[in-house]
């Protein structure tokens, strides 16, 4: 579990896009099913339809970085012009090559709170 990386995303809908955004998103899923280490990959919808948050882990660092590589060479322009990341958090010690591409997105690193033996 030490080296899991996980996160939390938001993301506002830009108007008229729910529906594209769906179909991206069936893509993406598609294409993240065969990328090793994830282990979990999921999206929620506010009951208004306006916010999506998004819940990622993943087996380590490399599995994280190599999911981010591919989203920004497949997906990231598609997914810009339909959303607005509003906020990206991360769970867990990603490394510092990790890091440098979480940078990119604006995302906020949060370790560990003490060094007591968590669980997921």
């Amino acid at each position: 579990m030490d080296d899991q990386i996980s996160w939390y995303v938001e993301l506002a809908i830009k108007p008229g896009q729910l529906d594209n955004f769906r179909s991206l998103t069936a893509e993406m899923v598609r294409v993240t099913r065969r990328e090793s280490g994830v282990l979990a990959y999921q999206r929620f919808v506010s009951s208004d339809y306006k916010v999506i948050h998004v819940y990622e882990r993943y087996a380590n660092s490399d599995a994280a970085n190599a999911h981010l590589q591919i989203f920004m060479n497949t997906f990231a322009d598609r997914f810009q012009r339909m959303v607005e990341r509003t906020r990206f958090l991360v769970f867990g010690c990603p490394t510092t090559e990790l890091k440098a591409t979480l940078e990119q997105f604006g995302a906020t690193c949060l370790g560990p709170f003490g060094d007591f033996e968590y669980w997921a």
